[in-house]
């Protein structure tokens, strides 16, 4: 059975570099892995009254129940996001705040998962990064260290077929096989 490995792009935009990004390491990973985009623009904005069981009249929206689940089943998560306004974007802090409740039921709970992060300038998202491992570190996750991947000057970054130039794809490959490695080193 394939270890499951789910991506999250925090960009909404189809073609967007983060999104090309998450195409491109999809076959990176070893056989025995599955690793598939998971889209969050359809999630509704998280809102505890979902989750609250004293509030009667609003149930929770399937696609949170779904989306839940499907993280818990992964072995690992990929997050790749650009950044906005020097912190993630909107979507990709919707997907965490969705995946942290109910409390007693975490769904990122020890879910091993790596960064890739990127911007069209020189800093390669190095904000949004930040903020996402500050969010990620109150659920116990085990994250990759070095090296983090910062991809500056994004759109310089691919051939005119979409995919990687090789000199950033042997880089975001030796990344991924760390991730694997970690993921191999803390089953759920």
């Amino acid at each position: 059975m394939s270890k499951k490995v789910s991506i999250l792009v925090g960009s909404l935009r189809k073609g967007s570099f983060a999104r090309k990004v998450a195409q491109n390491v999809i076959s990176m990973f070893p056989e025995g892995y599955e690793a598939q985009i998971v889209e969050i623009g359809h999630l509704p904005l998280y809102n505890f009254d979902y989750d609250d069981p004293a509030v009667t009249d609003f149930p929770t929206p399937s696609s949170y129940t779904e989306f839940r689940e499907t993280i818990k089943a992964s072995a690992g998560v990929l997050f790749v996001t650009s950044e906005n306004n020097r912190t993630l974007p909107a979507c990709l802090k919707n997907a965490i705040d969705i995946g942290s409740k109910p409390n007693a039921d975490v769904a990122w709970k020890k879910t091993p998962a790596g960064i890739i992060s990127h911007s069209v300038g020189k800093m390669g998202g190095y904000s949004a990064q930040k903020n996402l491992r500050l969010a990620l570190s109150y659920f116990d996750m085990p994250l990759t260290g070095q090296p983090e991947v910062f991809l500056g000057n994004s759109p310089t970054l691919f051939d005119d077929n979409g995919q990687l130039i090789e000199s950033a794809r042997g880089f975001v490959q030796g990344y991924i096989d760390q991730l694997v490695a970690l993921i191999e080193k803390n089953p759920k």
